[in-house]
């Protein structure tokens, strides 16, 4: 008889509760902004609604396609194309923002960087399979694959960072540079070698602050928030305060008071503060604990896949959620600088939502086969 296949009910369960206080914070977060003049109050709460219907179609199928059919090399070069092309027209499309990360199809917007860590992932995790026979000689395989990787590795992840960078995306073009690092230390690479490569780029990421002047103003609002707290500080400034003024058990959901225009993108780029407000110290460490579940559910997945490719798939994947959540909320705590991160599962954005609850079904299947 067949082996009867069975997801990780427990890693499954995360997501849901995830999407669901999303879905609850968008709502609370974007009331104010969404009832302006002209506006609906539940009209946010709708779009990310569907936002989030696709992206349950998306993670059931890819929870119900097996995972290998990812790994042939037609699947990943035409993911690769795929990526590289939207990206590319993304540079062509109307600015947003004073950006270019959105590629428009009526109402409907795509943001091709999010799908850049998708295919990144996938990549890596074909080129890392590639240079391991089995899974018994796995460890010999990391040892000669992990410097060998760095050529393919440069040449997909430079360009798809960089084409980011080009539609003003620094914090997006870092991140797609550290997911790429990620898999390179999983592949068995030294942290000497990443901590060259890091250097190496170094030089990169601060002529790409020092070019243009409003990243210069985050980087010292950052440095000193209080010195300009009416002005480039401000955002840091009201995050914590809207972190501070929660307390243990927050204001309450829907009662804080940071979104009313005192936080920028309250539903979005600080959606973490809100959580902090409303629901307190415990209820963002609650946020955290689920994250961290998902990190160790998804790992335990990669660890207990069949295969080379499954293994590193797992892990990509969990890891560009994990790291994203964690640059977020570091970024809602005056931990970095400010950026346009989004909080996976919880801040409103379509590309976001689609593309984790995508991922989470991939990692999903691979948990089906351990």
């Amino acid at each position: 008889m067949a082996k009867k296949l069975a997801f990780d009910r427990i890693l499954f369960t995360t997501v849901v509760v995830l999407v669901g206080l999303g879905l609850a914070m968008v709502y609370s977060a974007s009331a104010v902004v969404a009832s302006q003049p002209g506006g609906r109050l539940d009209a946010m709460l709708f779009k990310q609604i569907a936002a989030v219907a696709v992206g349950l179609v998306a993670m059931a199928l890819a929870m119900h396609v097996d995972y290998r059919f990812w790994s042939g090399r037609w699947a990943v070069w035409t993911i690769v194309g795929g990526v590289l092309a939207l990206q590319t027209a993304a540079l062509l499309s109307p600015t947003l923002n004073n950006s270019r990360r959105w590629i428009f199809v009526g109402s409907i917007s795509l943001q091709p960087s999010e799908l850049a860590k998708l295919g990144l992932v996938i990549f890596l995790a074909y080129q890392i399979a590639k240079r391991v026979e089995s899974p018994a000689s796995e460890e010999a395989g990391r040892r000669r694959g992990g410097t060998g990787l760095v050529l393919p590795t440069a040449l997909i992840a430079g360009p798809m960072a960089a084409l980011v960078l080009l539609g003003r995306d620094l914090a997006g073009a870092v991140l797609v540079a550290v997911v790429a690092a990620f898999m390179l230390f999983l592949a068995g690479m030294p942290w000497t070698q990443l901590a060259v490569g890091a250097a190496t780029l170094a030089p990169l990421v601060a002529s790409a602050i020092l070019w243009e002047p409003y990243r210069r103003q985050r980087l010292l609002a950052f440095l000193t928030p209080e010195a300009d707290p009416l002005g480039w500080g401000f955002q840091a400034s009201q995050s914590l305060i809207a972190v501070g003024s929660g307390g243990l058990f927050g204001l309450g959901l829907g009662k804080g008071l940071q979104k009313l225009y005192f936080l920028p993108y309250p539903h979005s780029d600080f959606v973490f503060a809100i959580i902090g407000e409303e629901l307190g110290l415990l209820g963002a460490l609650g946020v955290m604990a689920l994250f961290g579940l998902f990190l160790w559910r998804g790992m335990l997945a990669g660890f207990r896949a069949p295969d080379v490719f499954g293994r590193y798939l797992a892990w990509g994947l969990t890891g560009v959620v994990v790291l994203q959540a964690l640059l977020h909320i570091s970024v809602a705590i005056a931990l970095l600088p400010t950026t346009g991160l989004t909080l996976p599962f919880i801040s409103y954005g379509g590309s976001s939502m689609v593309v984790c609850l995508a991922a989470s079904g991939a990692i999903l299947n691979v948990s089906q086969h351990g």
